[in-house]
């Protein structure tokens, strides 16, 4: 694990404008990153078209070529990491359904859809209960922000509940209170469609 207060200087020099601390941050975060995006990986069974390394070095870019981005911290550029990694994997999803059905859309099963919110690493979502939960997850985003906001530090990075409220920057309860909630709202939204 890299040091949180060198990694909270350099993301504030990056903020700053400094781009040669790019190169200097990637290295320290970058085991973090694999870490989460390794998570990721092991639900993807039998699609190995984007694989640990990409996903990692495109959310990498995608948070260093922010212009507005403002990490208060190590765990809050984590957890915005999650989100990148969230983005890339609905944009993979979408463009895995668009090939295998033409882009139609398929209708799921009850059963599909409540593995893929059954725990927060299901063995393997296929694309389209993952791209359920990303539109559910979009409303809730409207109902409810810090919920969502666990829901992708938990589900999309696999982050713990402690790592979750460090950065969201509440407590270790809250996180796992807004986690159940978030669930059972997000599972009943999907049951809806």
């Amino acid at each position: 694990m890299s040091d949180p207060a060198t990694v909270t200087r350099m993301l504030e020099a990056l903020q700053g404008g400094n781009r040669t601390v790019v190169g200097e941050l990637f290295p320290l975060v970058y085991e973090e990153l694999l870490a989460q995006a390794h998570r990721q990986r092991a639900r993807w069974h039998g699609d190995h078209t984007l694989n640990t390394t990409a996903l990692v070095h495109e959310a990498y870019l995608k948070l260093v070529d922010q212009t507005q981005g403002a990490w208060a911290s190590r765990a809050h550029f984590l957890g915005v990491a999650a989100k990148a990694m969230r983005h890339i994997l609905i944009d993979h999803a979408k463009a895995r359904r668009a090939e295998r059905r033409g882009g139609d859309v398929l209708k799921l099963s009850l059963d599909e859809l409540k593995a893929a919110l059954a725990s927060v690493l299901p063995q393997e979502e296929p694309p389209e209960a993952l791209l359920a939960l990303d539109e559910a997850l979009q409303r809730l985003e409207q109902e409810n922000a810090r919920e969502a906001q666990v829901v992708e530090c938990r589900f999309f990075g696999g982050m713990t509940v402690r790592e979750t409220a460090a950065a969201l920057g509440v407590s270790p309860t809250t996180v796992k209170r807004d986690w159940v909630m978030a669930q059972a709202w997000l599972y009943r939204e999907i049951q809806r469609e």
